[in-house]
């Protein structure tokens, strides 16, 4: 019993002496249609849901986000949310256009981001979609995924160095709903060979305090806060 209760002694001491993330101390968001950032927030990069290719129902990217501001002085990534990997040439056109429309609408357009939950053990087979995907787009728009903590602690190495060569980032997803997962630290201790350039996702409002070897990881891009809205309990 006694165990016990210093194990959830640490446990609360460890959350008291994380910070909760301040969306207005970083520059990269994720910004999903019908959130509007705090007006003390400065994006420099904005990940944008465009769309999602459901499960259900036909292979079709559902639009969600009908308007196309300009948006000057701000890096733009689109990202598709995906729920199954089998799309048609429709899909794929309705995207490209999609990026050359925002482009042409005045935006600094960086590339695409697929948000896709691949499974630890299912890596390889993703890679095989990403390589598809790669040989489509368009050379000058860049390729962004992203990724689970746990592809660092038991992703298959040989599968990761394969993926390097195709995308030019991962976005580690440190969360699910509103809260941080426990226990993150254990998962960043072994991406010290990680071969891929990475940003780390945060939830707004989430506890967070940074493992040590980020600031010194050759790869470690910098962050990006999931913005909430005031009704939504939705993450990625």
């Amino acid at each position: 019993m006694a165990l016990l209760a210093l194990l959830a002694l640490t446990g609360c001491r460890r959350e008291t002496e994380a910070e909760r993330v301040d969306p207005a101390g970083h520059e990269a968001f994720y910004l999903w249609p019908g959130v509007r950032p705090a007006k003390n927030v400065r994006a420099k990069i904005l990940y944008l849901l465009d769309g999602e290719v459901r499960r259900r129902g036909p292979v079709r990217l559902e639009k969600l986000r009908m308007g196309m501001p300009r948006l000057p002085s701000k890096k733009i990534w689109l990202v598709v949310r995906a729920d199954r990997l089998d799309w048609n040439d429709a899909v794929y056109e309705t995207i490209f256009d999609d990026l050359h429309r925002w482009r042409e609408a005045g935006n600094e357009v960086v590339g695409l981001q697929v948000d896709f939950d691949a499974a630890t053990r299912g890596i390889g087979g993703y890679g095989n979609f990403l390589r598809d995907l790669r040989q489509r787009l368009p050379r000058h728009w860049r390729l962004s995924i992203t990724g689970l903590m746990d592809w660092s602690a038991h992703g298959d190495p040989r599968a990761l160095a394969r993926l390097a060569g195709l995308i030019d980032e991962v976005v580690v997803q440190t969360y699910q709903g509103r809260t941080t997962i426990p226990g993150y630290e254990d998962y960043f201790r072994r991406m010290e060979s990680f071969p891929i350039p990475f940003r780390v996702a945060l939830i707004e409002g989430g506890a967070w305090q940074a493992p040590p070897m980020l600031s010194r990881h050759p790869q470690f891009k910098g962050y990006v806060v999931f913005l909430l809205s005031r009704n939504s309990s939705d993450g990625h």
